[in-house]
């Protein structure tokens, strides 16, 4: 059985956070939160809570054991991006695309 978490408009660049994303896929959920709990990387934070949720939700809703769940899927796309601009010389401006993502996670029993 299939179980998911999702974290949206997370305010990290969907590019920073996909090798992270693509390091836990088909880990054991211990071996995942292993991974991310020694990255210091900022996406490793919202995968790590992004993680804990989907376990959380196949505990209580799916009343699976989280010693027997499997990532079989950590994806992070694109969200809405935040634009601003950079002030440059001579009264003249840049825009800048603050970028945002939505992770999500699903796990599986192995079944």
């Amino acid at each position: 059985m299939d179980v998911q978490a999702i974290t949206k408009y997370v305010r990290i660049a969907p590019r920073k956070a996909r090798d992270m994303a693509r390091a836990i896929q088909g880990q054991s959920v211990a071996d995942a939160l292993r991974v991310v709990e020694f990255s210091e990387r900022k996406a490793a934070r919202q995968i790590e809570k992004t993680i804990r949720s989907a376990v959380a939700n196949a505990e209580n809703n799916a009343k699976l054991s989280a010693d027997d769940l499997l990532v079989k899927r950590a994806t992070v796309t694109a969200g809405p991006a935040l634009k601003r601009y950079w002030a440059r010389s001579r009264g003249m401006v840049s825009p800048v695309k603050k970028r945002t993502s939505h992770i999500t996670i699903i796990l599986t029993d192995g079944q």
